[in-house]
């Protein structure tokens, strides 16, 4: 290859670093976006632990044997 297309290569690997960095500096965790069946069942279980309808885990624990 010649100098010439060696520095264009070179050229194109920093802008594409570049646009890399900015992709994964703007991107979001879609881990952290609820769904709205995600959001209903969040809901659900706040209401069922304020109704202390829910077991606590040492209960859990020893029903289960653990």
């Amino acid at each position: 290859m010649t100098e010439a297309v060696i520095e264009q290569v070179f050229s194109e690997l920093k802008h594409i670093t570049k646009e890399v960095e900015f992709i994964k500096k703007h991107m979001f965790d879609p881990d952290t976006i609820m769904t709205i069946e995600e959001s209903k069942r969040f809901e659900q279980s706040l209401k069922e632990l304020k109704e202390r309808k829910t077991t606590p885990l040492s209960a859990l624990k020893k029903e289960l044997g653990l």
